[in-house]
């Protein structure tokens, strides 16, 4: 006959406790795996660049440096989060954003809605690279150098005189621009 010790129950909630918090943790990181690996590896595997945001500072010179006018129109190029979108809306543009990772659509349309301007702010689910842009007089992007020898004949060709670009970090190779202030530039038509 096995006789098998007596645990006190406290002992055995302890216990208890440790497991289901070693389960949490685990199926927390496995959901931070998952989300990273969506977000970042998969979407810029099938969907184009990966996403990387604009810091809080940048977005405030990129809004700076595009001294928006009451009545412009602006986008913004690879929308990501809306932080950008959002930015030129609050600065008083009517703000467009083109992003083709569904889920950062959901999650732009999202921080809109926390931030009131649903009827300002606005992102679209295409490719950038099929939107004419003849209708906006801001532009704005933070690309990947070798998009922007094509973003740039485009751009020269789709947009109207005065519209301005501006691009955080990123150069245009043919294109000179009119204001730097660090890796915020301004380029005008």
């Amino acid at each position: 006959m096995l006789l098998l010790p007596v645990i006190p129950t406290e002992t055995l909630t302890i216990i208890i406790l440790l497991i289901l918090f070693v389960i949490f943790s685990f199926v927390l990181n496995l959901f931070i795996l998952i989300y990273y690996l969506f977000f970042h590896v998969l979407a810029a595997l099938f969907r184009g660049a990966f996403f990387a945001a604009s810091k809080k500072d940048i977005v405030e010179k990129m809004i700076l440096i595009s001294d928006i006018k009451p009545g412009e129109k602006a986008v913004d190029l690879g929308s990501g989060d809306g932080r950008l979108v959002i930015a030129l809306a609050s600065a008083g543009a009517e703000a467009h954003g083109y992003e083709i990772n569904p889920f950062l659509v959901w999650s732009s349309r999202k921080n809109i809605e926390k931030a009131g301007l649903v009827n300002r702010a606005f992102i679209h689910w295409k490719n950038f690279w099929t939107v004419d842009f003849s209708e906006f007089d801001i532009v704005t992007v933070f690309g990947i150098g070798y998009m922007m020898k094509k973003l740039e004949v485009k751009l020269k060709k789709e947009l109207k005189p005065n519209s301005k670009v501006v691009s955080n970090y990123f150069v245009f190779p043919n294109w000179p621009y009119s204001k730097k202030e660090d890796n915020v530039l301004l380029y005008k038509k």
